[in-house]
């Protein structure tokens, strides 16, 4: 249980340190980049997405699944394609949940970037430590 505790704070570093990568690119894409299309922030979060994706997949290799790690050494590539496959689940659910607060509550859609985010990184973290890493022992 303790791993996986470890894991999971070194997780909300990583996770945090994408986020913000990912806010950084969706707030001055939407403002600056994407600003006079319609469908602009979607836009705008997909590419902020894919950002913290890459960063997010370095940074969990170098620094959180660090036990995990092992299981994947020499299978790098396919690790990477299920870390993506993941990855476009959550920006998927990214996605919906950004539709959802921009078209059916008053907040601004950098909260509702902040609040699905949260709830996108407990699931990129489970599903990433139970496939990719294939440790999801409570110890």
């Amino acid at each position: 249980m303790r791993d996986t505790i470890g894991e999971f704070a070194r997780y909300i570093i990583v996770g945090g340190t994408a986020f913000l990568l990912d806010a950084c690119i969706v707030f001055f894409s939407r403002e600056f980049l994407f600003r006079d299309l319609s469908y602009g922030l979607y836009f705008a979060v997909a590419l902020g997405f894919m950002a913290g994706l890459l960063i997010n997949y370095w940074l969990s290799i170098v620094f959180v699944f660090t036990r995990g790690k092992e299981k994947t050494k020499g299978k790098r590539f396919v690790a990477l394609i299920l870390f993506i496959l993941i990855g476009v689940l959550g920006l998927g659910l990214t996605e919906l949940g950004m539709f959802i607060g921009d078209n059916f509550t008053s907040l601004h859609y950098m909260y509702v970037k902040l609040i699905v985010s949260g709830i996108v990184m407990v699931w990129n973290f489970a599903m990433r430590k139970i496939i990719v890493f294939g440790d999801f022992s409570i110890r």
